[in-house]
Formats: C-alpha cells, sequence, structure tokens
C-alpha cells in the first residue's frame, strides 16, 4: 500500500494551483508515461492486425470486396480527425480524463466490432473506434515532453517512436495467428481486457493538468466540420483513389472537391475564429515547419515500405500471414536495437547530423531492396530490412526532438496533433501513390515483356507449347493442355512484370529520400535541443 500511495499525484489544495508534472517523483513519471505509450501501442497495432485479416471478415460477414475496404477506411479517416481535435479536448477535459475516454470507448467499441452482425454495422463500429482511439496518439508525445526533461526527455521520441514503427511490423504476424488459431473476432476482442486496464491506470494516475470544461461551451463547430471534411475527403481521395482511378470516377472526385472546400473553410476559421479547434501558430516556427515536412517525408517511406514488402511476399512469393509476419520481424528487431544509439546520438550531436544519416541509410535500405528478384526470400531481405529499421530511427528522434523541443504547455499540445497528423497524412500519400506507382509499373513491364517476346522468335509460343506438350503426356485433354499453359505463362509474364514494377517504386522511394535532403540545411534546432559532450580536459 505504500508503493502505490507513494506513485499517487499529490492531491490539489484547496485552492487549484497549476499542476507541475515535471515535479513528480520519477517513478511515477514513467508509470505514467508507460500507461500511456502502451495506449498509443495498442491503437496502432490495431490498424495492421485488421489489415491482415480482412479476407476473414468479408467471408464471415458476406461482404463484397467494395465494402470490406471501408473497414479500414473509415477507421484511418475518423482517426485523421481526432488526432488534431485532441490537443482542444485535453485542454477542456485534461489529458487524464482524455486519454481515460479514448481508451475506454476504444475498449467498448472494439468489442462492438466483434459483435458486428454485417457489414454496415462493423463500419460504423471501426468509425467510432478510429475517431476515440486517435487522442492517444499525439497525447503521450505532449505529455512525454511535459514530463521529463534532459537525458530523460531524449528516450521519449525514441520508445514513441519505435512504438510507431513496431506496431505495424509486428500486426500482420499477431493478426494472422489469432485469426487462424480462434477466428477474425477475436482480433477485436483481444483488445478488451489490455484496453480496461489501460483506462482504469489513466484514471488513477495521469493528473498532469486541469480541466477547463468552459471551453466545451466555445467549441466552433463550422470549425470542426470543415476540418472533417477536409481530412475526412482527403483520406477518402487517398484510400480509394488507386482502386478506382482517382478523379476518373465521380465518387472520387466529389470526395477531392469537397476535400478542398472544406481546406479553404478549415483555414479561413483557423484564422478568424474567436476560439479555433486547432491553432496553427506552431507553424510560425519555421524549424517546426520543416520537422513536419521530414515527419511527412518519414510517414511515406515508413507506411509505404511497410505496406510493400508484405504485398511482395505475398503476390510474388505466396507466403500466407504467419510466413509473412516472421519475414518482415527482421525490421522491428532493428528498430529495437537502434533505441538506445538514436537516443544518446540526440543528446550529444546536431540531430541535424543525425537525420541526415538517416535519411541517407534509409535511402540506401531502399536502392538495395531495389534488385529484388521473383526469389527473394527471409535472407535475401535480411539486409535491406535490418538497415531500414536501423535507419528510421535515425529519421524519427532528432525529427520528433527538431519539432517539439521549443514548445511548452498549450502551444506542445498542438504541436503534438499537428506533427502527428503529417506522419499519418505521410503515410495515407505514400501508400496510394506506390499502389498507383506499382500499377502503371506492372502495365509497362508486361507491355513491354509482351513486346520483347514477339519478337524474341516464337520463344513465347514455344513456352507455352513445351508446358501444353508436358500436361497432355500425364493424360489430359490437349484443348484444355493448351489453355492450362497459356494461363501458366500468363502468370510466369505478370509475376515478372510484378517484380519489375516492385524494382522501380523501391527505386523511386530512394530518390525520395535523398531529395529530402534538401531540407536539412534550413532546419535550425532550438536552443538546448541537444548538448555537445564534454571537451576534454588538457
Amino acid at each position: 500500500m505504500r508503493d502505490v500511495a507513494e506513485l499517487q499525484p499529490p492531491s490539489p489544495p484547496a485552492v487549484a494551483a497549476p499542476l507541475d508534472p515535471a515535479s513528480y517523483p520519477t517513478r511515477l513519471k514513467y508509470l505514467i508515461f508507460g500507461i500511456m505509450a502502451f495506449g498509443q501501442f495498442m491503437a496502432l497495432i490495431d490498424i495492421q492486425i485488421v489489415a491482415a485479416s480482412l479476407n476473414d471478415v468479408q467471408a464471415g460477414l458476406s461482404a463484397g470486396p467494395d465494402e470490406i475496404s471501408w473497414i479500414q477506411t473509415g477507421y484511418l479517416m475518423a482517426e485523421l480527425v481526432m488526432i488534431p481535435f485532441s490537443a482542444f479536448l485535453a485542454q477542456a477535459l485534461s489529458t487524464r480524463w482524455l486519454f481515460a475516454l479514448s481508451a475506454g470507448l476504444f475498449t467498448v467499441s472494439s468489442a462492438m466490432c466483434g459483435a458486428a452482425w454485417d457489414i454496415h454495422s462493423m463500419i460504423a463500429f471501426r468509425v467510432l473506434q478510429g475517431f476515440v482511439g486517435g487522442a492517444m496518439v499525439p497525447t503521450v508525445f505532449a505529455t512525454g515532453f511535459a514530463l521529463f526533461s534532459g537525458p530523460q526527455r531524449a528516450m521519449i521520441p525514441a520508445i514513441l517512436g519505435m512504438v510507431s514503427v513496431l506496431a505495424p511490423t509486428l500486426g500482420p504476424t499477431v493478426g494472422g495467428w489469432l485469426t487462424d488459431a480462434v477466428g477474425w473476432r477475436s482480433i477485436f476482442y483481444v483488445n478488451i481486457v489490455p484496453g480496461a486496464v489501460v483506462t482504469l491506470l489513466a484514471i488513477l494516475f495521469i493528473k498532469v493538468d486541469r480541466p477547463n470544461l468552459a471551453m466545451l461551451k466555445k467549441i466552433d463547430w463550422s470549425h470542426l466540420i470543415a476540418m472533417a471534411t477536409f481530412l475526412g475527403g482527403l483520406e477518402y481521395v487517398l484510400e480509394e483513389g488507386p482502386r478506382h482511378d482517382w478523379l476518373g470516377d465521380p465518387a472520387i472526385a466529389a470526395g477531392a472537391w469537397l476535400s478542398f472546400v472544406g481546406l479553404l473553410l478549415f483555414l479561413e476559421r483557423s484564422f478568424r475564429s474567436g476560439g479555433p479547434i486547432v491553432r496553427l501558430t506552431p507553424f510560425r516556427n519555421p524549424t517546426f515547419a520543416f520537422a513536419c515536412l521530414f515527419n511527412l517525408v518519414i510517414g511515406f517511406g515508413l507506411y509505404s515500405a511497410t505496406y510493400l514488402v508484405p504485398v511482395f511476399l505475398g503476390r510474388v512469393r505466396g507466403y500466407n500471414s504467419l510466413q509473412i509476419g516472421t519475414t518482415v520481424v527482421v525490421t522491428g528487431v532493428a528498430q529495437v536495437l537502434s533505441v538506445v544509439i538514436a537516443a544518446r546520438l540526440s543528446q550529444r550531436v546536431d540531430p541535424r547530423k543525425v537525420i541526415t544519416v538517416g535519411l541517407t541509410l534509409f535511402a540506401a535500405s531502399l536502392w538495395l531492396a531495389s534488385y529484388i528478384t521473383e526469389d527473394w526470400g527471409f535472407w535475401a531481405l535480411l539486409g535491406p530490412q535490418a538497415l531500414r529499421g536501423f535507419a528510421i530511427m535515425l529519421c524519427i528522434v532528432p525529427s520528433v526532438n527538431l519539432a517539439l523541443s521549443g514548445f511548452a504547455a498549450v502551444e506542445l499540445r498542438y504541436a503534438s496533433g499537428l506533427f502527428n497528423l503529417m506522419r499519418n497524412l505521410g503515410g495515407a500519400i505514400g501508400i496510394a501513390v506506390v499502389n498507383t506507382w506499382l500499377a502503371d509499373q506492372t502495365r509497362i513491364h508486361a507491355a513491354r515483356m509482351g513486346e520483347t517476346l514477339g519478337e524474341a522468335h516464337r520463344a513465347g509460343s514455344d513456352f507455352v507449347a513445351s508446358v501444353a506438350a508436358r500436361i497432355s503426356q500425364n493424360g489430359g485433354d490437349p484443348g484444355q493442355a493448351l489453355l492450362l499453359a497459356q494461363g501458366e505463362f500468363a502468370r510466369v509474364v505478370g509475376r515478372l512484370a510484378l517484380t519489375s514494377a516492385f524494382e522501380e517504386v523501391f527505386r523511386l522511394m530512394a530518390w525520395l529520400f535523398l531529395l529530402a535532403l534538401v531540407m536539412v540545411p534550413f532546419c535550425r534546432p532550438a536552443p538546448g535541443a541537444f548538448s555537445a559532450p564534454p571537451a576534454e580536459a588538457h
């Protein structure tokens, strides 16, 4: 009982005074941060767990291919709206109650998803889950920077960066294993126990600020609706565009138009509203603006590369979820090993130098991956994936320090929300772009292969004839054998064309990261953002 009492935050005096979380005992600080970091991990890994099991969910709910995609699209649209809105809610409700409500409602909505009776109920519950869970991600960044200072603060972006990249890496493995072992509904029910524990611990220990309930009466609803229209429409266009010919589809074109109008109204209310729900004032700081651009690029590379490797292993190599998970886990292991290195470098070296090395190594890992062939598996991907896992931490840690070190109190909350929004937007843009690149490059390479085979003195016809002959020798019908041989030939060409497309996409992404180096000289770290090592005595 004594240990628990020692961990409790100080009781408020009769006259409410501002809380000073920086003065709390170190053990209590780490407990608060650990609770919130686990909540963030729970919200992030849920996206990838569900993504790995969409086919089983589709079969279980008798949903169509176009309907099932909304399970992810709806979640991401709602989450994207909540991330910047969370700074306002943290002020109004306090960090304690916002995080507890976010974790609690996330748990309840997870149970509702597991009990969904059709695709429409599932989509509705997933939208709710994404909206309420989105508050946990930026809140933990702001609280971590408020709790710690000096060398302890340097570990915050390293730990949270590891959580941000480890969750997408482990998600497919966990999702595939749960679905195979228990059933698809378990991927939602698995959140109930840890979610309930996080909610209870948040209520007991997260007391870092006081609520200002009067703010709830001053919500600028037009600002909120404009932001939801802008971000929700943008996410819809990015998610559905690659599958539906972008603006050639009327629904995509309408979503793009609504998003643009929402952006204009959002900007108008941001500058002219008496009580905006999102403050854009952090962008007045040039270092923060450049750090957000870095985070956009990092989100592009992180989510795109994490997406591309499983797609290659599934579509080209024919791996199942468990095989894919055991192959991509290399990246997560490298990330964990590089956390301490990235944190120590961020304390002792100019963050611009660290991020330069990180971007260069990330580009190198993508360039190595561009030599991919249809035979690549665990061992061939080991080097590029390990290098990418190590490099991403050298990108994330300094960019977080550059972005958030110059802010405090209320501004820190808004800066955290905007910064995290940029990474999510980068991921959404990245997946949409690489999907488009992949489809375009596959068509181009398939056409080139067709032209080459047509000029190669009947090479294609000879291949089909030889396969058909082997099938016929085993007692097959000659006509059916010819059709099977043609199908096999088409699959071989398609696999080769798709592999060549992966080569091109990895190479294009490598150039993008090298181009991002142009921004590095323009970032000036805030005073005290890093401390040089002491000079040697003479």
